[in-house]
């Protein structure tokens, strides 16, 4: 299993829509609105690293309202 944390901005006036997408996605466990540089920070868990990578890039991303995003990988320590 691999988990990481997706930082997301979105586009303005989309929020609402694009967070409820977000929500749906498989793969995302939790989401949380955050100020500053970033708008969302979203859990993911997936069985691997090309399948955490398949839900960030052609799920996340693929969202109308998402701007950017920044993944990092977490490991337990």
């Amino acid at each position: 299993m691999v988990t990481g944390l997706v930082l997301v901005r979105m586009n303005a006036g989309r929020e609402k829509a694009t967070l409820k997408q977000i929500k749906e996605t498989k793969g995302v466990a939790h989401v949380s609105a955050v100020y500053g540089r970033w708008d969302l920070v979203v859990d993911v868990e997936a069985e691997d690293l090309p399948s955490m990578t398949n839900v960030v890039v052609e799920k996340i991303r693929a969202i109308p309202g998402v701007a950017s995003t920044e993944t990092l990988v977490t490991t337990a320590i």
